[in-house]
């Protein structure tokens, strides 16, 4: 009896494609997008938790080198099939704003996370919103309402009350580091806005993926220490979440609305408190809590005010994760 020949790799990753396909095809869009945006928030708190765990032996210069390593290497292929064309650039000046501010968000945003109650670094990072906001106008020339400024300066009372003084009246240093991260990713999403208008996503992919790891080099070489086993194989699991998760928040917004779900990216302050329990023993303030919930609570309503008005929010989809 003659038997069946095998079947090839490629066949069986094209089935596995297709019965994918089969199982959303039936679904509405917005409940694929919302199905993404909520595996991308698992994800970037599963790469903050990580850094967090690594950054109590690692610098935090040696972890984002290696990171953007293996981001690299992961789309490396992408890039080489582009050349010449991904490094042209009719922005380089602008190009080079928005590596400078990435690598700020970075360093600030996850030296917070390494330093505080993975909660509180979240729950301020969320502040970036209403951060976009003041950038759009000054940079984008953006008219805003009385609505939208409202939102704003409600979201902006919500960080002062996370942001509360300690009985001798010192603020963390810590936390002001979470908001010059936060505010250095507002400034990203809004270059990247700019720089869509001349350059394709992969030009100013590939920018960021070098020029951020170049500027780590020197300060990871000069803090280096040799990891572990276990730390070289954790920070590889950083480096390929942290591309899982930017690929997920990206198809997320493909399809879906945004104003129907970017309000579920907010889960990330609910993974935050679990894993800063379970791994840290650590809880976040109440202060914490209640000024997420404001800030939270200003940023949907400027969403869904802006849809309603048929208006773009000034968010890429591609420039988030920096505080991720």
């Amino acid at each position: 009896m003659p038997t069946k020949d095998p079947m090839p790799p490629e066949a069986t990753g094209n089935r596995l494609q297709r019965k994918l396909a089969s199982l959303t095809e039936n679904l509405p869009s917005n409940t694929i997008g919302a199905l993404w945006i909520l595996l991308a928030a698992f994800g970037f708190s599963i790469m903050v938790t990580l850094i967090k765990f690594l950054g109590q032996d690692l610098s935090v210069f040696q972890i984002l080198v290696v990171r953007q390593a293996v981001m690299l290497a992961i789309v490396a292929p992408k890039i080489l099939s582009g050349l010449p064309h991904s490094l042209e650039t009719k922005r380089p000046g602008l190009q080079l704003t928005r590596i400078a501010f990435a690598t700020t968000a970075m360093l600030c945003g996850f030296t917070a996370v390494i330093e505080m109650p993975l909660a509180d670094a979240t729950a301020i990072s969320f502040s970036k919103t209403f951060f976009i906001t003041i950038f759009a106008i000054w940079l984008l020339g953006e008219t805003v309402g009385v609505h939208r400024w409202g939102a704003t300066i409600v979201g902006f009372l919500g960080v002062l009350l996370m942001l509360r003084p300690d009985g001798d009246g010192l603020i963390d240093p810590y936390a002001l580091l979470a908001i010059a991260g936060a505010a250095c990713a507002g400034m990203v999403m809004i270059v990247v806005r700019m720089l869509t208008r001349t350059d394709p996503p992969v030009t100013i992919l590939t920018y960021q993926a070098l020029g951020v790891g170049l500027i780590m080099a020197a300060p990871a070489i000069y803090t280096w220490q040799a990891p572990s086993l276990g730390q070289w194989g954790l920070l590889v699991v950083i480096g390929i979440i942290s591309w899982a998760a930017q690929m997920a928040n990206i198809r997320a917004f493909k399809a879906g609305e945004a104003t129907a779900i970017a309000s579920l990216d907010y889960t990330r302050l609910l993974y935050a408190t679990i894993f800063g329990a379970l791994v840290f023993s650590q809880w976040p303030r109440v202060e914490t809590l209640i000024g997420a919930a404001i800030i939270i609570a200003a940023s949907i309503y400027t969403v869904r005010r802006e849809a309603k008005r048929g208006r773009e929010l000034a968010r890429a989809s591609d420039g988030r994760g920096y505080n991720s």
